[in-house]
């Protein structure tokens, strides 16, 4: 699994990702995450409000900070 977080740095940015990690190391799950910070790498992705969780290459939250509930649904999607 490729997770992306979306921002420029801001704290809800730090956030999403600090919160994204937690939950990837305490589930045991097998990803590899990286923060994307250059805003023309950003706008590719047509994000337009950071953070956003990229997860695969999609798009799943943008604009806002999700539970850590919120997050962890999205991830099951990815899991096998």
């Amino acid at each position: 699994m490729e997770i992306k977080i979306l921002g420029s740095g801001c704290p809800k940015c730090k956030t999403l990702e600090k919160m994204t990690r937690e939950l990837v190391e305490q589930n045991g799950i097998s990803a590899n995450i990286s923060k994307v910070e250059d805003i023309m790498d950003i706008m590719k992705y047509g994000v337009m409000a950071t953070p956003a969780l990229v997860v695969n290459e999609k798009v799943e939250i943008k604009g806002r900070i999700p539970s850590s509930d919120e997050i962890k649904t999205v991830l099951s999607k990815y899991m096998n």
